[in-house]
């Protein structure tokens, strides 16, 4: 069943039955009424379900099944057209907040609350209404990180409680909101993430309607398995069960704190706390949580005795089936500093669990503050499991399960989604939500890309993310997560302009530049939201995408050889970090 609701000064709602005519329902985009006025000025009204009764959907013209009102949602979507002239000197009149709360009520008073959800198309930012972002005035420029940091974007504060409201709505009557942002200019996705976020919503940031990005994620939504049924799975519920040496501390994810606490639930909250009950709007395969546990201090756990941690998750299938799986993980206690801790220490996954409590963090405190947390706690991380003579820096040493921690840790400090510098606060949302629901390895590539060589000496390798390895007759493959960038060296790029790998003589050449194109076109085919790709030759001005992810072990203040790649930049580089940090930990 599909429902229509447009939006700029005004907000219409489509009846859809109605054959005669484009008939519509029109709200005023200042006012911010509530779901019972909504609901009233609408005609519909919320039929009670009785106890033991099958949940029946009620039917009526603005919410119809595809197949009884295509041709009219097709009038209606090509009649879409601005209401008023537009100003001269001002932006377009947009009540995004308002046209979302509007289409909440529209489905709350359907009946149909389980298994739905808002999608909203936007190309510009909330011009009026209640979540507004900016003024139409184009003299008042949208808000920046400084703006907002410093108290002086006068919409924020606001429009952010605005859509907290919002989402504690969408979590009470289990409805998931999508957010497709197609602008060359920001939207208000900083404002609008906790609904989004919270409810397990789909983001996606664009240019334009009209790229295979959007057409891309708008189909991998409506995706269907083998028995037709809908990709999607609803109002699901994530309780955990632990015996009792182990507390419950939270969890970081697309999910909301229930807040129904026992005694297996810690008194100190990470992140979504207070509960051993967690709900999401929606759930996916692909869906990651990272829950948090502490050792309890009642309850002095004997080294060699099991311990028990339960999770239920519960979710309404896309055939509304109700489905409840249930996985249990048994593990052993162990005295502190055995060796099958260090044994058992996954770096990969604690990086990610990392970067989430780091973006967590970034939420109440600087990006200043929360690197120098990053950078205590990668401290007692290394004196603790380092082996070294105390105060003496070149005796330190760390195990292969612990070696490439650290070097995670200094790629996330200089991350986007730490320094904001050079971000958007709409990208700067966009990419924590992303990372808060990715997996261990799709988080890893957004902390420290990946990079592989493509040259005449061989098959595709993968090579240090360094200046040092960027050369002119090489290309360079460069994966972010959410930029794939094929690099072409100068040599490789002045080859290219002067047409030999049109030459049948130069076939080697052709099937050089081929190779990382087809892998570059495999990455972008399988990842969701789809990365945006970058074809750029060396020194050109899109090479920034790669040079700003490199770690800068040769820059304009370093001795180098001429003619060998520099980055202008004042960070340190790698090596220097390491060897601060070595420092640091043998002081024990």
């Amino acid at each position: 069943m599909v429902g229509l609701v447009v939006f700029d000064a005004m907000v219409k709602v489509y009846d859809l039955g109605f054959s005669e005519c484009l008939r519509v329902v029109v709200f005023h985009g200042e006012r911010e009424l509530s779901t019972n006025q909504i609901i009233d000025h609408l005609g519909i009204h919320s039929a009670k379900q009785q106890l033991g009764k099958t949940h029946v959907a009620q039917k009526h013209n603005f919410i119809l099944p595809v197949s009884e009102c295509e041709f009219n949602i097709t009038t209606a979507i090509e009649d879409i057209g601005h209401s008023s002239p537009l100003t001269p000197g001002h932006r377009p009149p947009r009540c995004t907040g308002a046209a979302i709360q509007v289409a909440i009520a529209l489905l709350e008073g359907s009946s149909v609350p389980t298994g739905s959800r808002i999608m909203v198309f936007t190309s510009g930012p909330a011009t009026m209404g209640p979540g507004i972002v900016v003024s139409q005035d184009l003299n008042q420029s949208i808000r920046t990180h400084r703006d907002i940091n410093g108290g002086h974007a006068p919409f924020y504060n606001k429009s952010c409680e605005y859509y907290k409201k919002i989402s504690e709505k969408l979590t009470d009557i289990s409805m998931v909101l999508d957010l497709f942002a197609c602008s060359l200019d920001q939207v208000g996705v900083t404002e609008m993430r906790p609904p989004v976020e919270r409810s397990g919503g789909f983001m996606m940031l664009a240019e334009s309607f009209e790229s295979d990005q959007f057409k891309k994620c708008v189909r991998h939504i409506f995706s269907r398995d083998e028995q037709g049924f809908l990709n999607m799975c609803f109002d699901a519920t994530i309780e955990i069960i632990t015996t009792k040496d182990v507390k419950i501390c939270g969890a970081i994810g697309p999910c909301v704190s229930l807040k129904k606490k026992n005694g297996s639930v810690s008194e100190m909250e990470i992140g979504e706390g207070g509960t051993n009950t967690w709900k999401l709007g929606t759930i996916t395969d692909k869906t990651c949580i990272a829950f948090f546990f502490q050792v309890s201090e009642e309850q002095k756990a004997q080294p060699g005795t099991a311990f028990f941690i339960q999770f239920i998750t519960k979710y309404r299938h896309g055939n509304m089936g109700v489905r409840k799986r249930v996985t249990s993980a048994a593990r052993r206690w162990v005295s502190a500093g055995a060796p099958e801790i260090a044994a058992g220490f996954d770096q990969e996954t604690a990086a990610a669990v990392m970067a989430r409590l780091a973006v967590h963090e970034t939420q109440k405190n600087f990006p200043r503050e929360v690197v120098r947390w990053l950078d205590k706690e990668l401290i007692s991380f290394a004196s603790k499991f380092g082996d070294y003579i105390h105060e003496d820096p070149s005796s330190f040493r760390l195990s292969s399960n612990f070696s490439l921690y650290p070097q995670f840790m200094y790629h996330l400090r200089r991350s986007q989604f730490i320094d904001v510098f050079n971000s958007s606060p709409d990208e700067t949302a966009f990419f924590q939500l992303m990372l808060n629901r990715e997996g261990v390895v799709g988080s890893l590539i957004m902390i420290q890309p990946t990079l592989f060589q493509y040259s005449f000496d061989g098959p595709p390798i993968p090579v240090l993310l360094d200046v040092c390895s960027l050369s002119p007759d090489v290309i360079l493959l460069f994966d972010s997560y959410f930029y794939v960038v094929i690099h072409y060296g100068s040599k490789i790029a002045q080859w290219k302009k002067m047409g030999y790998d049109k030459d049948p003589n130069h076939e080697s050449f052709r099937k050089l530049l081929e190779a990382p194109a087809i892998e570059a076109e495999q990455l972008v085919a399988q990842r969701i939201p789809v990365p945006k790709l970058v074809k750029c030759e060396q020194h050109s001005s899109q090479a920034r995408f790669l040079l700003a992810k490199l770690n800068p072990s040769a820059t304009h203040k370093s001795s180098y050889v001429d003619g060998s790649e520099v980055i202008m930049t004042d960070d340190v580089s790698l090596q220097v970090f390491l060897e601060h940090l070595q420092e640091l930990a043998v002081q024990g």
